[in-house]
């Protein structure tokens, strides 16, 4: 299934049922009253994030959701049944915008996760409710009100815990079919990884974490040149980011630009996302003999300045990917206990603070 990220709906809630105006015609009862029922509800609309799709895909051919009407009200008092709700099934990670407005409407970061993007109308009253002592016989009703109509955005962003940056050509296909059963395509030209692939690593028992591979950027990607821009927001959910270059890039270009050119549309992109951490993995060290390879490494991070973690790699024969691998693990493990051990501060906190007056 072709990877689509973006998609626009129209989402229409159900009317509200009309109500009646009926009386009541009895044997031996002349004057029987009023007895026109209420209509029923109208249907509203529903999204949940569903775990097993992984693409927007389907709404390239379905873009109009209508929620069923309420049915009118009936003599005798009878209440019109109400429409059924729709629910719509969306991939988790999918945030949801209001077309006309912009305005962010919900995230769906959780499976199972449901939120209400249209109101039904409410039912409309039938004449038994404007009957008092001073109208025994109305002949009013109400009708029902119209559902509410939106036009819907959505946007998905992949949850993954680690994203991989670079030009394109930096191995980070051949890295991620490395550590992964993940399969994107490898070939010995640029920008064959045209969508996101998602991987599983798996590195002992209950031990696990989500890699994403990211289309390759270019200079100029901020502007819109290339692939990359599309999916940089994919990157904006992960809480590590891996800066693959190649050790010898070809046509004898400088690794050291490959990585600022990626630094400087990072910047220009989002702020927040160049302030993300990141860590550099020098790929394709194979294609250097190993008595220089600590030479070629020594030089790129000298020349960088970089002060982060530094890792040295062959993706395609997976040596040193172990390493990368339990270094990465470990790193989400002190991260995920440092968030559990701050949730229950924070909670203490607000619970000690004095109650705000009105």
């Amino acid at each position: 299934m072709k990877f689509v990220d973006e998609a626009t709906i129209r989402v229409e809630a159900g009317k509200g049922g009309n109500g009646c105006v009926s009386f009541r015609r009895e044997k031996y009862i002349p004057f029987g009253g009023p007895d026109g029922g209420d209509g029923g509800d109208g249907g509203s609309l529903f999204l949940l994030a569903d775990a097993n799709l992984n693409t927007l895909a389907d709404f390239r051919f379905e873009r109009r959701f209508k929620a069923e009407s309420g049915q009118p009200g009936a003599g005798a008092n009878c209440t019109g049944k109400s429409g059924a709700d729709l629910t719509i099934t969306v991939p988790v990670g999918t945030e949801v915008y209001d077309q006309d407005t912009d305005e962010l409407l919900g995230d769906l970061v959780e499976n199972g996760q449901r939120l209400k993007v249209a109101q039904g109308g409410f039912h409309g009253l039938g004449n038994l409710r404007y009957k008092s002592s001073v109208n025994r016989a109305p002949r009013e009703s109400k009708p029902g009100t119209p559902g509410e109509v939106r036009n819907l955005r959505l946007e998905l962003k992949v949850l993954a815990d680690v994203g991989l940056l670079g030009l394109p050509n930096a191995g980070k296909s051949t890295l991620i079919r490395s550590v992964s059963a993940a399969r994107p395509k490898v070939a010995d030209y640029p920008f064959t990884t045209l969508y996101p692939n998602l991987g599983v690593v798996r590195v002992g028992p209950h031990r696990s974490f989500v890699i994403a591979d990211i289309p390759g950027l270019i200079e100029g990607a901020a502007e819109g040149a290339g692939l990359g821009v599309q999916f940089l927001k994919h990157l904006a959910r992960t809480n590590l980011l891996l800066h693959l270059v190649d050790v010898l890039p070809p046509d004898d270009a400088d690794p050291v630009a490959a990585v600022q050119v990626i630094e400087r549309e990072l910047e220009k992109f989002s702020a927040e996302l160049a302030a993300r951490e990141r860590w550099l993995v020098i790929n394709k060290i194979d294609l250097v003999p190993d008595e220089l390879r600590d030479e070629y490494c020594a030089d790129i991070v000298r020349r960088l300045d970089w002060s982060g973690p530094v890792f040295r790699i062959a993706a395609i024969a997976g040596e040193g990917t172990r390493e990368l691998t339990y270094a990465i693990m470990e790193h989400l493990e002190q991260q995920r206990a440092a968030l559990e051990e701050q949730l229950p501060a924070a909670a203490s906190e607000a619970d000690a603070a004095p109650p705000q007056p009105e």
